[in-house]
């Protein structure tokens, strides 16, 4: 039988190259590879579903999949995931001392879709009490004026967000004082140039966010891949087949992680730093599967609820191909 050919899009990450350099196949499929930054996968994805299989927004297949237009079913390959005690920056002339008091604020976010702004708001209002509903949100590019979420938004009409101006960018704002903090995935330009004005609100971000860890058990989920839904109506078995590949290429990844012979990866103290994050999190710092992170995935869910996102709530098994929720 003919190999079904499809279109794979993705970033070259260490648990994805295995993939991508065909070491690793998907089994029945002919896969065609383009290596995207996630920006750009996301966009092309959601506006014109330019690839049969691509990495995806977590946040934004939540609230597709609640509103019934998701272009795209998942399967729980969690590509990308970062801990975002470090996403925020804030004034240090605004009297911001803990997260607490970020209540009544006016904080700049990209979008306010992204998973980095969703897990962050989630952990405003699950270990501090501040509800997305209690500060005002603005939205807009962070060093380049005009960027608009990646597909559309109907919030709920209890949160305060407003577009910024088109000739503004939030890191401008956040110096000129029109900010007082933002949520960023990527440092702002005024925080690597060093000005004393801006700040993480987590200096010491890494401690907090092992002691977030050891507390929740969460590791934020950021990206995960999905397959166009119609082809996996039309070959049930896509779905387990490109989760297992991604799985394999994953596992080979953290094998070759601890391959202290050789480093594999640009980090003098990468032993150790393998080390230190198992000792943190268990044998598997970088689990896929939903079984194994169940409690993320609900989080996310009912984030995307009372965030206003979502109007309704989204069951897991919406979000994933049949086959996937189960480990292989």
């Amino acid at each position: 039988m003919a190999k079904l050919s499809v279109s794979v899009a993705c970033a070259a990450y260490d648990r994805t190259w295995p993939l991508i350099s065909g070491r690793v196949p998907i089994e029945g499929c002919d896969a065609n590879f383009v290596v995207l930054d996630p920006g750009e996968a996301f966009v092309r994805a959601y506006r014109s579903q330019d690839f049969d299989i691509t990495e995806l927004s977590a946040s934004s297949h939540i609230l597709t999949t609640a509103r019934g237009d998701a272009p795209y079913i998942a399967v729980p390959a969690f590509v990308s995931r970062v801990f975002r005690h470090s996403s925020f920056y804030i004034r240090t002339d605004r009297g911001i001392r803990s997260a607490q008091d970020l209540r009544g604020k006016t904080v700049g976010v990209t979008e306010y879709q992204m998973t980095a702004g969703l897990w962050a708001r989630g952990l405003l209002s699950d270990d501090f009490g501040v509800r997305a509903q209690e500060i005002r949100w603005r939205r807009g590019g962070m060093e380049q004026a005009g960027l608009a979420e990646r597909t559309p938004i109907e919030l709920t009409t209890d949160i305060d967000l407003q577009p910024i101006p088109n000739n503004k960018t939030l890191s401008a704002m956040l110096v000129d004082g029109e900010l007082d903090a933002i949520i960023a995935a990527h440092a702002p330009a005024p925080f690597l140039k060093r000005l004393p004005t801006i700040a993480r609100l987590w200096p010491d971000f890494r401690a907090a966010e092992e002691d977030y860890f050891k507390r929740t058990g969460l590791f934020p989920i950021m990206h995960l891949i999905g397959i166009r839904r119609s082809l996996v109506e039309k070959h049930p078995w896509l779905g387990p087949s490109v989760l297992k590949a991604f799985t394999r290429a994953k596992a080979i990844a953290l094998e070759e992680l601890e391959d202290i012979g050789i480093s594999r990866a640009s980090l003098p103290w990468l032993p150790s730093d393998v080390a230190r994050s198992k000792d943190v999190m268990g044998a598997d710092i970088w689990p896929y599967g939903y079984p194994a992170n169940k409690n993320a995935v609900d989080c996310m869910l009912r984030w995307s609820v009372e965030q206003g996102l979502s109007h309704r709530a989204t069951k897991p098994e919406e979000l994933f191909a049949p086959g996937t929720m189960q480990d292989l």
